[in-house]
């Protein structure tokens, strides 16, 4: 047989190995699903948990909708679609959430000077700052606990990892997160509204995309729960329920030793740093819903 032939069947079988992992690798990443440790049985979303939560939708998203939160303000897009300039649709944004929730007149929300918890400062801003700040503070526990509920999506993490719901780990998290929202304008419903203008600025600024190539510098990939490696590449991870990535590839490896790199969904962005003036003062920070997805692991 001669030398060429000999290359031709090796390169045909090198072909059809190469075929074979990439349909292993598939059947795998098919067949895995959400742990149920990781979700709840209900949400406020048009999909459950174990679906938004899942591979499948990292790999193809569709929009997520929370429960009544659109048409409830329906007043407020129909007043975007008319407006071109991202600074003025910003603004108008941040007008109708003052007056929706009495931001600016918290005496209007039921507040008195006498009152001994004084947390009508508590807002939607202070808490995204908060978590951009410690993710593993009371302002974290507050929107980890949104996703909770919102989502279905547990946390995995709060100070430490979350696996036992009746350990200390979970019982500091609902403190915080009590401890965060008591006494509050009502800061859950703050943070659907701004879950639905985020996503309905990513719309027009993304017009037919599903997804942002993202990135997060780790120290140690045991920080994160792998669920399955695909190759010495890539891993499925179990995500924290809220995250903070970067759009800036140069700016995650101040943060580890490892780049994770991953197609998150638009559907997923609860906010980013140029969403609003000076919300974010990160350069390029996404704050992204968890789950299951697929990353890329490259070393410094």
């Amino acid at each position: 047989m001669s030398t060429k032939s000999n290359s031709s069947q090796n390169a045909l079988a090198e072909v059809q190995h190469n075929k074979l992992e990439d349909f292993v690798a598939v059947t795998t990443t098919t067949s895995l699903a959400l742990p149920r440790a990781a979700r709840l049985p209900i949400n406020h979303c048009n999909l459950p948990a174990d679906i938004l939560g899942g591979l499948t939708f990292q790999r193809s998203p569709v929009p997520l909708e929370l429960d009544g939160v659109a048409q409830f303000h329906q007043g407020l897009f129909a007043l975007l679609d008319k407006i071109d300039d991202v600074e003025e649709r910003a603004e108008a944004f941040t007008m109708h959430m003052n007056a929706s929730f009495y931001l600016n007149e918290p005496e209007q929300a039921g507040y008195s000077p006498h009152t001994t918890n004084k947390r009508q400062k508590a807002d939607y801003l202070r808490m995204v700052r908060g978590w951009s700040f410690d993710a593993d503070g009371r302002e974290g526990a507050a929107l980890k606990g949104w996703v909770e509920s919102r989502f279905g999506l547990l946390p995995r993490h709060h100070g430490g990892p979350i696996r036992d719901f009746s350990g200390e780990a979970y019982r500091r998290y609902l403190e915080m997160r009590a401890a965060a929202v008591y006494g509050t304008n009502a800061l859950e419903a703050q943070c659907d509204l701004l879950y639905t203008y985020c996503q309905y600025e990513l719309s027009r600024s993304h017009p037919h995309e599903t997804h942002l190539t993202l990135y997060r510098g780790v120290n140690r990939m045991d920080e994160h729960e792998i669920v399955a490696t695909l190759d010495n590449k890539r891993r499925v991870v179990l995500l924290n329920n809220l995250n903070s990535f970067t759009a800036n590839r140069e700016r995650a490896d101040e943060f580890g030793d490892y780049l994770l790199t991953t197609q998150a969904p638009l559907s997923k962005v609860l906010c980013y740093t140029s969403l609003l003036p000076g919300m974010l003062q990160g350069e390029d920070e996404y704050t992204v819903i968890g789950g299951l997805y697929e990353v890329s692991i490259a070393a410094y």
